[in-house]
């Protein structure tokens, strides 16, 4: 483990607030780097729970499908996280608009875009050493610090993956399959935890 203390300062001996930074970057990268998979794997658990027809269903006129947030989330992936170091997170190809526009598509396209946009993030997110943290990066010309771009990024996914979960509990209704603790299971899940 020195070795890369040393190899992160330079060559030199680390001081001792310097290692607590580092391993303060370290598990920082750690737990965004889980909690990105985690929200994909809840999205996906909820999408793979309801057929097509329900896919692209929208509650309302000026409501969104499980499709079209999948996509709109693919599209904001693949634009902020592609050469994230050293692009505009605002991609000049990306079409935010036409994002919320699902017709003509099918699941495979959507998920396909998906799957790309999940692994620009994951990919990047992989990448990322301790010392990037520090670096500014721009979304629309404004500066983000790495930090708060990640953050933005897990928050931004979060909300979405909420709005797939509850579209697609509504359309299994009675079939639903739980994807965390089930309905009045948690004091027995707090005993047997114990």
């Amino acid at each position: 483990m020195i070795v890369d203390r040393m190899s992160f300062h330079g060559g030199r001996v680390p001081s001792g607030r310097e290692e607590m930074e580092m391993d303060f970057a370290t598990a920082y990268l750690g737990e965004a780097r889980k909690m990105a998979r985690h929200y994909k794997e809840l999205a996906e658990g909820a999408m793979n729970q309801v057929g097509d027809e329900d896919f692209f269903a929208a509650l309302g006129e000026e409501d969104n499908s499980i499709a079209v947030i999948a996509r709109h989330v693919a599209g904001n992936l693949r634009s902020r996280w592609t050469d994230f170091l050293t692009t505009d997170g605002e991609k000049p190809d990306r079409h935010r608009d036409g994002e919320f526009v699902a017709q003509g598509e099918t699941r495979e396209s959507i998920t396909a875009a998906w799957e790309s946009g999940w692994q620009a993030l994951l990919g990047t997110l992989d990448a990322l050493g301790p010392d990037d943290l520090g670096r500014t990066v721009y979304i629309r010309g404004e500066p983000h610090g790495v930090i708060g771009a990640v953050d933005r990024a897990l928050v931004h996914a979060a909300y979405h993956v909420g709005q797939i979960v509850l579209l697609a509990k509504h359309a299994a209704g009675p079939a639903w399959q739980t994807l965390s603790i089930a309905r009045n299971r948690s004091a027995k899940l707090n005993t047997d935890g114990r």
